[in-house]
C-alpha cells in the first residue's frame, strides 16, 4: 500500500496547488472551477477513507492523509425564528459562550427584515427560546443601533458592530452600559458573500474573544484580531490568505479560524483554516448541510462544542463530532468528552 500512499500524496499536493491558485487569483475565480475541484477533493477524501478501512491499521503516512478527513454532524432545523416571521432573514441566535453564575443556560436571539440590528431577546434556557418566552428584552437606543449580524454574547455582554459610526460596540447585560472601540484599519469595503455590511465578525472560543475583518492593506483578506476583554482593545493580529468576499462566514475554534464558502443551495463548505498559535494555514473540504442557501450568523460555542447558524430566518444547530485522533479543533483533547 506504500505505492498507493505515494500516489495519493502526489495527488494531494496537486490539489493543494490548485486550491491555492484559486484562492490567490480571486479576480479570475470561476464557479465551475470551484465546483469541479470540490468534487475532486471529496472523491479524494473518500479514497483515503476507504484505504484506511481496508487496511484496518494505520501509519504515519496514512495518518497525514487522513488528518483532514473530519466528521461533522448534519444540522438540526430547530424552528422558525421567535417572531414566526420568515421575512426576518437577518439575525442570529445562540447561548452565552462564557456564562456568568446563574445564567449558564441563557440563550439569545435577535433578527430583523434588514441587516440593521435594533434589539436582542434573552431566554433563561433552550426550552424558553423554543417557547418564545424571553425573560428580558434589550432595545438599542438611537445612535447605538448595529448592523452586520455577526454578533455574539460572551460573559453576559453582547458584542456587535455599530452602524454609525462604524466601530466595535458592546452592551453589558447586567449594567446596560455601552462601550465602543474603533479599529482604524478595518475596511467597510469587504463583506461576506451572503449579506451587506458584515465588516466586523465577532467570535468566541476556548482561547477567548475575537473579531475578524478585512483591511485595504491585506487587499480584502481576513484579518484575525484577539480582543482584550478588560480594555476592549486589540491584543494581536494575524493576516490570513482567505479573501473575505468569497467567504460565506468564518468562526474560531481553539484559536483556529475556519472560513466557509458556498457549495450549492443546501451545502456550505469549510475550506480554509488558520492557526493563530503556529501560523499554519490549511485547505480542506468539509461540507455543512444547510436548510436554506443564505446565512448571516455562524459562530462556535465552547461550552457545548456546537456551531450556531441563523439560516434565512431559521435556527440551525450543528454538532461538531471530533474523531479520536484528529479533530476539527486541536485543543479538544483537553476538554471533557461530549
Amino acid at each position: 500500500y506504500e505505492g498507493k500512499l505515494d500516489i495519493f500524496l502526489a495527488e494531494l499536493k496537486d490539489l493543494t496547488v490548485r486550491v491555492a491558485m484559486l484562492e490567490s487569483s480571486p479576480d479570475s475565480y470561476i464557479k465551475l472551477d470551484f465546483e469541479l475541484l470540490r468534487i475532486e477533493l471529496r472523491e479524494f477524501e473518500a479514497l483515503v477513507s476507504q484505504l484506511k478501512d481496508s487496511l484496518n491499521s494505520s501509519s504515519p503516512m496514512l495518518d497525514s492523509l487522513y488528518t483532514e478527513v473530519k466528521s461533522i454532524s448534519k444540522p438540526t432545523v430547530i424552528q422558525l425564528n421567535a417572531h414566526l416571521n420568515p421575512g426576518y432573514q437577518y439575525g442570529g441566535w445562540g447561548k452565552d459562550s462564557k456564562p456568568v453564575r446563574g445564567h449558564e443556560s441563557m440563550h439569545w436571539y435577535g433578527a430583523y427584515s434588514r441587516p440593521s440590528v435594533y434589539e436582542f431577546y434573552l431566554y433563561s434556557n433552550y426550552d424558553k427560546l423554543i417557547q418564545r418566552s424571553s425573560f428580558t428584552h434589550h432595545g438599542l437606543p438611537q445612535g447605538y443601533e448595529g448592523t452586520g449580524n455577526n454578533y455574539v454574547v460572551h460573559g453576559n455582554t453582547i458584542y456587535y458592530q455599530a452602524a454609525n459610526p462604524f466601530r466595535m460596540s458592546k452592551l453589558n447585560l447586567t449594567s446596560s452600559v455601552y462601550s465602543h472601540r474603533q479599529i482604524t484599519k478595518a475596511s467597510e469595503r469587504f463583506t461576506y458573500t451572503y449579506s451587506p455590511n458584515q465588516y466586523l465578525d465577532f467570535s468566541a472560543d476556548e482561547k477567548g474573544l475575537w473579531v475578524m475583518y478585512a483591511t485595504e492593506e491585506a487587499m480584502g483578506k481576513i484579518v484575525i484580531a484577539k480582543i482584550d476583554e478588560k480594555s476592549f482593545g486589540i491584543e494581536d493580529e494575524w493576516t490570513t490568505s482567505a479573501f473575505k468576499p468569497l467567504a460565506g462566514n468564518a468562526f474560531m475554534v481553539c484559536g483556529v479560524m475556519y472560513a466557509t464558502r458556498p457549495g450549492d443551495l443546501n451545502t456550505e463548505e469549510i475550506y480554509y483554516s488558520y492557526d493563530t498559535k503556529t501560523g499554519e494555514e490549511k485547505h480542506m473540504s468539509i461540507p455543512l448541510q444547510k436548510f436554506q442557501e443564505r446565512f448571516v450568523n455562524l459562530h462556535y460555542n465552547p461550552t457545548d462544542q456546537r456551531l450556531y447558524m441563523y439560516n434565512d430566518g431559521y435556527y440551525h444547530l450543528i454538532h461538531l463530532a471530533p474523531l479520536p485522533s484528529y479533530s476539527l479543533a486541536p485543543c479538544w483533547s483537553s476538554l471533557p468528552p461530549l
